[in-house]
This record gives structure tokens, sequence and C-alpha cells, in this order.
């Protein structure tokens, strides 16, 4: 764990104290959308989405807006699930933001994914960024209660956006221990996604995990990725046994992530990257805590790192990579059929 700087965490503070002050907190919000045409047939569609830091649109932006971070990308650039919802017509804002006491408060978005969060794991059993947001982020199983607790059930003018499982894969250890571990989050997510079908959804979205062991941080560990690789694949075929098991395959759009980003690292530059998962494009040395989160422009390797690199920090995806895959996304629910 890399702790955080006296310094950047006393301004950080000091900071929230006046904002709060002078407009009682907030969220984050950017309108750097993916540009995409409205899907075939006019559909529209209200986006709900669960799951962790990569489909986070701003828990913890009204602390880290202070340095000019909100999400896990090249600040202020949005994730894909951003996109997704603009390319529906609509716009997604999070369902809770932390407050100046390290609480997470309700706000009226139907954003429920959190950075940090498991499948099924309670907060309290995570290590994660506790020098600035605590532990407070809600496991996905607990996203999916809190909606139904508020709305009462999904309807079929929602699109339901599931990814998670990558925080059970890195806090998983190491083969053939990991395995349980790991093995019990995929169906934990399956048993999860029934959830939600049966309550009304009738357009989910479910993302495997992708392969974690070729992100910067799994090439720079000492097996080179293979551990991370070996357990991203373990989750996705439980993942896949599992919604097979449970008769859920026919009733969701699955999105295999995991495929999608290994060819996308292959053909790097095809995609407009300049480097592909060798480098982050937030800065270590002027990044906090170097993590995406707090990553900015200020703190940038380059102007236009947000657009050249692949990854933010050493797990994120840049705004240039949220924006392919949110495409990506789109073109394989109107494959499924709905838009036409």
């Amino acid at each position: 764990m890399r702790a955080i700087n006296d310094t950047v965490r006393v301004a950080i503070l000091a900071m929230m104290i006046s904002l709060f002050a002078a407009c009682g907190g907030g969220g984050g919000g950017s309108n750097n959308g993916s540009g995409a045409a409205t899907p075939q047939g006019g559909v529209n569609l209200q986006v709900v989405s669960f799951g962790d830091s990569l489909s986070d649109v701003g828990t913890y932006a009204p602390i880290a807006s202070a340095v000019g971070g909100g999400r896990f990308t090249t600040n202020p650039g949005q994730v894909w699930t951003q996109d997704v919802a603009q390319y529906y017509g609509g716009s997604l804002s999070a369902a809770f933001t932390i407050d100046i006491t390290h609480k997470l408060s309700a706000q009226n978005g139907l954003g429920y994914a959190e950075g940090g969060a498991t499948v099924a794991t309670p907060a309290n059993q995570n290590d994660f960024l506790t020098d600035v947001i605590g532990n407070v982020e809600m496991p996905v199983n607990q996203q999916v209660s809190s909606y139904l607790t508020t709305h009462g059930s999904f309807n079929s003018s929602q699109l339901i956006l599931v990814w998670a499982g990558a925080n059970d894969v890195l806090r998983a250890g190491s083969l053939p221990a990991a395995a349980p571990t790991v093995q019990t989050a995929a169906s934990a997510l399956a048993q999860i996604v029934g959830q939600i079908v049966q309550n009304g959804a009738t357009h989910v979205v479910v993302v495997n995990v992708p392969n974690v062991g070729l992100s910067p941080k799994g090439i720079a560990s000492p097996d080179g990725g293979a551990n991370l690789t070996q357990l991203s694949q373990l989750f996705n075929a439980d993942l896949n046994t599992a919604l097979q098991a449970d008769g859920l395959q026919g009733k969701i759009i699955q999105i295999d992530s995991y495929t999608w980003v290994d060819q996308i690292i292959a053909n790097f530059q095809a995609n407009g990257f300049t480097v592909a998962n060798t480098g982050q494009a937030c800065d270590p040395t002027k990044t906090p805590d170097d993590t995406s989160l707090l990553c900015s422009p200020a703190t940038y390797v380059t102007a236009n790192a947000d657009q050249t690199y692949m990854f933010a920090d050493d797990l994120h995806p840049t705004t240039h990579l949220h924006t392919l895959f949110a495409q990506y996304v789109e073109q394989q629910i109107a494959q499924s059929g709905l838009g036409h």
C-alpha cells in the first residue's frame, strides 16, 4: 500500500472543507463522451451500473476532485459506463458519494459501481486507499441490494451493466491456494446476475474479467503476470459455467473483455496508442498515491497521454481505452438485436 503524503492529504482536507461549505458537497461529471452516434432504431435506455473502479463514475469525486481527480482514469475523462449511457440517450452519475467524514451518502444517480469493490467481500476486509477514502466501498451484492431497496425492481427500459471480479482476482493470492476464492467470487457474481434478471431486468450486460496479468501491474510482478492471468482465466471459466448452470446465458449479453483487451494490446498502434501495457499515462512521481483516482492533466506524462497510453496507472484504462471499450460494448449490444 502506497501511503499518500501528508501535504496532499492536508491539501485535500482543507479544500474539501471549503468546497462543502460553499456548495454542500458534490459529485464529479464530465462531458467527454464517446461521440458515438444514436443507436439504430432510436433506442433510449436508462443505464444502471454495478461493479468496481473500472465502472465507477465518481463515488470518491467529492474528495478526489480537490486535486483534479474523480474517476479511475485519466481525469477529467469519462469511464465506459458514462459513454454507454450517453449513447443510449442519457447520463450516469454516482448512486453514492463519499463525504468529508469518509462516509457514503446516497445520491440520485444509478452508477452503483465503486472503486475497490469485490463481488461479495465486505469492505472492512479490503485495504483500498485507506488514507484517502477509508474502507467504505460496497461489494456488488450490496450494490444490487441497495438498488432494489430504493427502486424495488428493474424494468425493460433499462440497460444494466455488470462488471466485477478484478479485485477478487487481485486479492486472491497465488495459485493453487487462490483458486477457491476466485471460484467462489465467480459463482457469487452469477447468482447476483440471476437476482437482477429475476427482479425484472430484460437488458443485462455482463462483462468478464480482463487479463489482469497483462496490466502494467501484472507485467511488473515477479512472474510477469502469469498468476494473475491464470486467475483471470479461472474466474471467467467459472463465471461462464455458473451462468450456464443457472440458465442465464440466453437472458444476458456477455462481453468478453479478456479477449478484447488482449487484441487491443497486440494491435495498440492501429488503435491510436503509442504506448501499450508497458507504461502509465499518470506520472507516478506527480500523481498522489500513484493512483488514477487522483490523476489530472497536471500529472500526465505528456499533454495527450490520455489518448496515447492504454493505462492511466498500473491497472486502470485511460480515457481513450474507455472510449474504445464503450464502442465495442455498444456494437455487441447491437449484434444481440437490441436497437434493430
